[in-house]
């Protein structure tokens, strides 16, 4: 290893000691949040500054398909971009049978401006507007998924994985260290795969669904948090296959069962002092609190295309079953979608529980801040606190993902945060996995149409 070895961080450095780095993997997430890039030498990566990829990375769909987002003036001519590697972000890939790093790049144009459909550079350009009114954001990220036995046809229904204990994994066991343990080889692996990462896991907890768990993360630098995201979703699959299970971040892979949601809990310090703006002198709630919460609740529902990607997201949307379907807010209250935990003062924050663990963690955790942003700005005020199960209601988010892209789609407000170019992009490369969806003809309409009507 060369000179920049010296860039390493701590854990990376760790991993290393005494040992030879044979390769380094060159990685950008694209639009669904999926490792794109180079693997590359480490005696090859210590000479580059930059390698280049196609822009049209971010014009794919989830199917591998292409939405038609290339510039109008010059089509679809698959213009490379300058992806510059962030040392910060370079971490071990521990399940790799040599020693091999990832590091996370950003991407640029021929003119060194950051490409505004980039995920990673669309929270950055929110945290700079943040850092712009002498705000620093800081969010904590809770990550939900399913454990679930292997499964290679698409036409089979999911089902839970096998345990230790030769059964499969039960449903309706929240938070039993029983049900825990039912997984400890896996959640072993995922431990020591995240101590060689240097991530520091908060805690992990058995959820309502058969096989799902819930690792939550120290709150911080919403770019460095939603890094750990992106790496933590490729750690946990890695983790589940060395014991013969599929680790899934769908938001509704089983059908009865609750689906998984990446809870962001936030708060806003001042960068001047250091202290909550949520918090007044005397302890109390501050303006930006509740223009905070307004902005959440107020546009959200165009948010929640970003939030929501997919059409089986809406799936998890279900009245009583662990999931919000409104945009009430309430104090340790999880029927809201707006939830204020139990804190002191001092560590006050409003939890957004909307958000789906299928996500982009960058656009999900930009699109989150984006809403309390203009909340702030717009001065706006929030709705009566609700008190009871706001489940008895009626919901008020889309239902669907082509409501969900109208109301994107018609949100200026929410374009000019996150980046007209983004904005563009993502509306087109989502509208055509929307309509790829349409084409295809389910089992519930064979079976219920197809000698019925």
């Amino acid at each position: 290893m060369s000179d920049w070895s010296d860039e390493l961080p701590e854990a990376a450095r760790t991993y290393l000691a005494d040992r030879r780095l044979d390769e380094v993997e060159c990685i950008i997430s694209d639009l669904p949040g999926i490792a794109r890039g180079k693997a590359v030498p480490a005696s090859k990566f210590a000479r580059q500054k930059y390698f280049h990829l196609p822009d049209s990375i971010f014009f794919q769909t989830i199917t591998g398909d292409w939405g038609e987002a290339a510039d109008e003036n010059e089509g679809f001519i698959e213009r490379d971009m300058i992806l510059k590697p962030d040392m910060s972000t370079a971490t071990a890939a521990p399940w790799t049978g040599d020693w091999t790093l990832q590091v996370i790049h950003d991407a640029y144009d021929r003119k060194d401006r950051p490409v505004g459909c980039a995920p990673r550079n669309v929270l950055k350009r929110v945290c700079d507007l943040y850092k712009a009114q002498g705000w620093q954001p800081v969010v904590a990220p809770e990550m939900e998924f399913f454990l679930v036995a292997r499964n290679i046809d698409p036409a089979k229904n999911i089902e839970p994985m096998m345990g230790r204990s030769g059964r499969p994994a039960a449903a309706r066991q929240a938070y039993s260290m029983t049900a825990v343990d039912e997984f400890g080889p896996v959640i072993d692996d995922i431990y020591d795969f995240a101590e060689a990462q240097g991530f520091e896991i908060d805690g992990i907890t058995q959820e309502g669904g058969a096989g799902q768990l819930e690792i939550n993360l120290r709150h911080g630098d919403p770019v460095k948090l939603a890094d750990e995201v992106f790496y933590f979703k490729r750690l946990i699959r890695e983790a589940a296959l060395r014991h013969n299970c599929f680790a899934t971040f769908m938001a509704k892979p089983i059908a009865d069962e609750p689906g998984s949601a990446m809870h962001i809990h936030h708060s806003v310090l001042d960068t001047a002092t250091g202290k909550s703006i949520f918090t007044g002198p005397a302890g109390g709630e501050t303006d930006a609190f509740f223009n905070f919460i307004a902005g959440l609740q107020v546009h959200m529902p165009a948010a929640l295309a970003v939030m929501a990607p997919y059409v089986n997201s809406y799936r998890r949307y279900v009245k009583d079953h662990a999931a919000p379907i409104n945009l009430e807010w309430g104090r340790d209250n999880r029927t809201t979608g707006i939830r204020i935990p139990l804190s002191g003062p001092e560590s006050r924050r409003i939890e957004n529980r909307i958000a789906g663990m299928d996500c982009n963690p960058y656009l999900g955790i930009a699109a989150s801040l984006a809403c309390g942003y203009l909340g702030m700005m717009q001065e706006l005020r929030p709705s009566k606190q609700f008190k009871g199960d706001a489940y008895e209601g009626e919901g008020d988010i889309p239902r669907v993902l082509g409501q969900a892209l109208d109301l994107f789609d018609a949100s200026k407000d929410l374009h000019d945060v996150l980046g007209r170019e983004f904005a563009r992009v993502y509306s087109i490369v989502k509208r055509t996995e929307y309509e790829e969806f349409l084409q295809v003809i389910s089992p519930w309409e064979r079976e219920h149409l197809l000698l019925n009507v």
